[in-house]
């Protein structure tokens, strides 16, 4: 019998590539949207029209189900976390929850998993409260991990960049190099690392399909020095990046951290996940973002 799967924010981005990727290979897939973003599945996936804060509406929406794997790509609270347990407990054979390198702090280019132990951390009982979105996280993954009764695992992702990228953060660069315009980035030789938003799906759905649990750090392989990256970027538009250590904060960059941010991969790596090279894609896509903003 196929795989069910119910995908919680599926209808751009990653989210999107994944119900793809899901589809292609003979699983049943149900999304859940606010029905505000058109879709290209037709009627080859489920569609529950949901507002996944609202409990009730979830609760109503899910009632009577089961899925084998549910992958929540818009869970970014503890409440939200823990509302989701709440519904999804008897109806899912395993969750995968999207999470964020933001649960690191900049400062270091090798950030493990064990080094944000959310096995261990300490949740305040619902409502939270407000908190940033990197705390969110981390409180979200604690949730799972401590108070579900289902087995989870979380990715943890660095800045997703792609063809599709809404927030258009790469964009940013390419446009203000390719126009002359300047952007402030207050460190220039941080280092970050990134994933393309197909590799962003095929780690999700092994994640589903592979029976680990936990925390993963997931991203292409290569560390970049910002000023390599805008190099890059120079190289790809005829450009010339003009960059300011400090100004307005409508004109930081995406990128603009003060020290080196990202992770260090040994743990999905020895589970079996094998990622892309950086240099394999991003040259590429950087080129085809200077062809469209011509």
């Amino acid at each position: 019998m196929a795989q069910t799967v119910l995908v919680l924010g599926g209808t751009r981005f990653f989210g999107k590539d994944l119900v793809e990727k899901l589809l292609n290979e003979g699983r049943i897939v149900t999304i859940a949207t606010r029905g505000r973003t058109q879709d290209p599945f037709g009627d080859r996936v489920e569609r529950l029209q949901i507002d996944r804060t609202d409990e009730a509406a979830l609760e109503a929406a899910v009632r009577d189900r089961f899925w084998d794997v549910v992958y929540d790509n818009i869970c970014y609270t503890a409440d939200e976390a823990r509302a989701a347990i709440r519904v999804f407990t008897g109806k899912v054979g395993r969750y995968v929850l999207t999470s964020s390198l933001s649960v690191y702090a900049p400062g270091s280019a090798q950030w493990r998993e064990e080094e944000v132990d959310t096995a261990v951390l300490q949740v305040p009982s619902s409502p939270v409260g407000q908190v940033d979105y990197g705390q969110g996280k981390a409180q979200a993954e604690a949730v799972f991990f401590q108070e579900a009764p289902f087995p989870t695992s979380a990715a943890r992702f660095p800045i997703v960049l792609g063809p599709h990228d809404y927030t258009k953060r790469l964009h940013f660069h390419v446009d203000r190099i390719k126009k002359g315009i300047s952007f402030v980035m207050p460190n220039t030789d941080a280092r970050m690392c990134f994933i393309h938003e197909q590799e962003a799906a095929d780690f999700l759905k092994w994640l589903g399909e592979s029976g680990i649990t936990g925390p993963f750090n997931a991203s292409s392989v290569g560390k970049p020095k910002l000023r390599e990256l805008l190099a890059s970027i120079d190289r790809e538009t005829g450009g010339q990046a003009i960059v300011l250590p400090e100004g307005p904060e409508g004109e930081t960059s995406p990128f603009g951290v003060p020290e080196d941010w990202a992770m260090d991969l040994s743990r999905a790596q020895e589970a079996g996940f094998v990622f892309r090279q950086l240099d394999d894609w991003l040259p590429e896509l950087i080129g085809m973002l200077a062809r469209d903003e011509a």
